[in-house]
């Protein structure tokens, strides 16, 4: 058993108080285990959040397929209609969507 019942309980508390990879280094440190170890018991209790990636600009990344598929649902149609045009430039897939869907 690599940790007790009372090192557990202490990590799923410090951990839900302040979900951050900060808190999981410190935890590594202060039980003299590796970040890795401890990620890896926070996910076997169920507590464990994985950082979400973010643009530049702070928003969830969208692939052009995804955006395809979105404006292709917005128009009606089946997303086949629109083949190639994922290969258009990003934020002219965003204005498109924008205004099908009236944004």
């Amino acid at each position: 058993m690599n940790y007790t019942d009372e090192q557990t309980k202490y990590m799923v508390d410090e951990y839900t108080n302040k979900p951050t990879r900060i808190t999981v280094e410190r935890l590594a440190k202060e039980l003299d285990k590796t970040p890795k170890s401890v990620i890896g018991k926070l996910s076997r209790e169920g507590v464990y959040r994985r950082s979400v990636y973010k643009t530049k600009t702070g928003e969830t990344p969208v692939t052009k397929v995804e955006l395809v598929a979105e404006l292709a649902e917005a128009l009606g149609i089946s997303p086949g209609v629109l083949a190639g045009l994922e290969k258009a430039p990003k934020n002219v897939l965003k204005v498109l969507k924008g205004v099908s869907t009236g944004e």
